[in-house]
């Protein structure tokens, strides 16, 4: 029990740093540059919906000179 229980933690330590059994991406230089770059804007759109949904992109209060709210 001992040595199965040593062999299964080792092969779980080992496993760890294989990485995925299956790619990623394409084997296809086009088509992977063409998920890189999905996936890239993905993330970026990411951001953009993270700083609406906590209020980041609003124009903060604490500035020490008023500024007008209305259309210029």
């Amino acid at each position: 029990m001992h040595k199965l229980l040593l062999a299964v933690s080792l092969g779980l330590l080992v496993s760890a740093g294989v990485g995925c059994i299956t790619p990623a991406y394409s084997g296809d230089p086009t088509r992977r540059t063409q998920e890189l770059l999905f996936t890239s804007e993905n993330l970026r759109a990411a951001v953009d919906t993270w700083e609406r949904v906590w209020f980041l992109d609003q124009p903060d209060h604490m500035t020490p000179y008023r500024t007008h709210g209305g259309i210029l």
